[in-house]
């Protein structure tokens, strides 16, 4: 059974390789269907032709794209995404420094989400029909009305000017404590809008459990129905929803970009959006690279996870 376990393991990790294949030539694309000519961007109007000429020889634009693209993956097998024109640092020490801001803040809100959506989908399906399942599905109703753009400033208006309990921007000086109280309104902002989806699913998975027959054997075993719910039910119906926590892990890093502006956040999300500003081409394809090679390896982790506790999955 481990042996099998593994063998599915690997032919995940397979059929992965292509998909970062198609990422990484979409991102190294990304620069060649700018309209215009990027380098005149990058530089401005006011630049004259041998400045032109000179940055376009040191990106090697100069060159035919098969060569560039040769050259991209060279560079990136060797940890080289470039330097960023505007803060005159190589492209990966600049994602190196905010990718830990952007992760912990994203594991943050997958965290407080799923702490929030077990209990409270379980709590939904054991009370169905009730007054309780009722008021739940209205809250996880408003959670997934409000965007993360929308929601933000209301947190801060609330924890931060009305209350003046929380800090409303940055990620302190490095104290884990105070970094601690900056990490908890943007997790939060990002967390809300997750809890209500994994909520609805829980819920959802519950019911089917619920209804199985090993639950009625179980029941009749004489178990207490907390054994009987968590023991066995929500063990079972976890399993789904382990598929839609790492799809929504993509949510939340897409989110992150907009959270990370709210907060003045020092993560990857608010550093794509300095580079896009200035025109930073490199720095942009550094930063969405980083972005969906993460996705690509969470949503590879979810499926081994997935296929290790489903034996139905493996084969």
């Amino acid at each position: 059974m481990r042996g099998r376990a593994v063998w599915t393991a690997l032919r995940r990790v397979v059929v992965t390789l292509p998909v970062i294949w198609v990422v990484v030539s979409v991102v190294f694309l990304l620069i060649h269907i700018v309209p215009g000519d990027p380098i005149v961007q990058m530089l401005g109007e006011g630049a004259t032709a041998t400045d032109v000429s000179a940055l376009r020889h040191a990106y090697g634009f100069d060159e035919p794209l098969r060569v560039q693209y040769v050259h991209y993956w060279g560079g990136l097998l060797q940890g080289d995404l470039g330097q960023s024109l505007r803060m005159h640092d190589s492209v990966l020490h600049l994602v190196l420094q905010r990718y830990p801001y952007t992760l912990a803040l994203t594991l943050a809100a997958l965290l407080m989400g799923v702490l929030v959506a077990v209990p409270a989908g379980v709590w939904s399906a054991v009370h169905r029909g009730r007054w309780q399942d009722k008021l739940l599905g209205v809250v996880s109703l408003g959670g997934l009305s409000f965007p993360n753009f929308a929601l933000g400033p209301i947190l801060v208006l609330i924890f931060s000017i009305w209350l003046g309990r929380l800090p409303v921007s940055g990620a302190g000086t490095g104290e884990v404590g105070e970094f601690l109280l900056h990490l908890l309104l943007p997790s939060l902002t990002l967390a809300l809008g997750l809890a209500a989806i994994l909520t609805r699913m829980v819920r959802a998975a519950m019911f089917e459990e619920l209804g199985q027959d090993y639950i009625r054997t179980a029941r009749a075993k004489g178990l207490t129905e907390r054994q009987v719910v968590y023991g066995h039910a929500l063990r079972n119906a976890l399993i789904p929803v382990l598929t839609v926590i790492g799809l929504q892990f993509g949510s939340l890093l897409a989110g992150a970009i907009v959270t990370e502006t709210i907060f003045s956040w020092p993560g990857i999300g608010r550093l794509t959006l300095s580079a896009i500003s200035n025109r930073d081409y490199a720095l942009v394809q550094g930063c969405i690279l980083a972005v969906g090679l993460t996705y690509v390896g969470v949503n590879l982790l979810t499926d081994v996870t997935y296929a290790v506790v489903n034996p139905r999955m493996r084969g």
